[in-house]
């Protein structure tokens, strides 16, 4: 696994030159938080987009859902962005085609994981593989405090155990949480590789053909009923086109592993969601639970604006 470093030759978007790395690959200056912000906003419309998906399973199936989301993502990423087939390496090739399979199973695994166990220990499960990856993407000791944190805090958010659940949808999301964490990786990497979003959209397109079979098997017919396409594309804006390139324009210019404790938001963001907007309570322990992840996720960003800053004197 890689962290964006100084010998990659991007550029940062808006700009047309390079900025100034700091050796851990990160541009210095007034954009420092700019990544961070965009991780937010993915994570945001992520919620959004996960709650008008839970109306839409009943209707089309978890596998149709997914192909929906995965399908309209790509069409529309590929009108946006239209990425040139030519002039790419094999090694590009095969990076966008990994990313595409992490997605799709990413996806895939985590739909079929809500199918089985609740919407909350799975998101907590998925969460480990981001996790995972931050500690060992990490080359600073401080930063192992920070997922230390967070861990503690996702399975709070948890319940504090996960011994009653089907065993068969644990195991769904802690795989959805490995594919997580090889999306991570390999969107670093196919942002390092082509211009813009071209290789997310190229990867998507990867990902919605992959699914395709799956959701018709499932779904059949459904899949062209007005009311669920409408849905579909609704969802798809929502999961995946919006916060799929915020975050691989975020991790242009944020190292892996602070990308990764930046996840450990998403389950207090569903659970601060549940709060505002579907009036359910938060209990102490939530609450605490809430608490921690944000205080790991401040803490990951102000260690790594901090470096930042620090990079001229070294």
């Amino acid at each position: 696994m890689t962290t964006p470093s100084a010998t990659t030759p991007s550029t940062a978007p808006g700009t047309g030159h390079a900025p100034a790395p700091t050796p851990d690959g990160v541009p210095r200056g007034r954009g420092s938080l700019g990544p961070v912000g965009l991780v937010l906003a993915g994570g945001v419309s992520v919620q959004f987009g996960g709650a008008l998906a839970v109306t839409l399973m009943p209707r089309a199936g978890a596998l149709g859902v997914v192909t929906l989301r995965l399908l309209v993502a790509a069409v529309v990423l590929m009108v946006l962005c239209r990425p040139k087939l030519r002039g790419h390496s094999r090694a590009d090739w095969g990076t966008v085609i990994v990313f595409g399979v992490a997605m799709a199973a990413m996806n895939g695994l985590f739909y079929q994981s809500v199918a089985r166990i609740p919407l909350g220990p799975a998101v907590t499960l998925e969460v480990l593989g981001p996790l995972t990856l931050s500690v060992l993407a990490s080359r600073r000791a401080v930063n192992l405090v920070w997922a230390a944190l967070a861990l503690a805090g996702v399975f709070l958010l948890g319940g504090g155990g996960f011994s009653s659940l089907d065993p068969l949808g644990v195991a769904f999301a802690l795989g959805a949480g490995a594919m997580w964490a090889a999306y991570i990786v390999f969107s670093a990497r196919t942002g390092r590789r082509f211009p813009q979003a071209d290789g997310l959209a190229l990867a998507m397109g990867v990902a919605a053909v992959l699914f395709l079979p799956l959701g018709v098997a499932e779904s059949g017919t459904k899949l062209l009923d007005p009311t669920i396409l409408a849905l579909g594309a609704a969802v798809a804006v929502l999961s995946s086109v919006l916060p799929y390139t915020l975050e691989l324009l975020a991790l242009r210019r944020l190292p892996a592993s602070t990308f990764a404790i930046l996840m450990s938001l998403e389950p207090a963001l569903a659970a601060a969601a549940g709060f505002l907007i579907l009036d359910q309570a938060l209990s102490t322990t939530e609450a605490a639970a809430i608490a921690l992840v944000i205080a790991a996720s401040m803490g990951a960003v102000r260690t790594q604006v901090g470096r930042g800053k620090a990079a001229p004197g070294l």
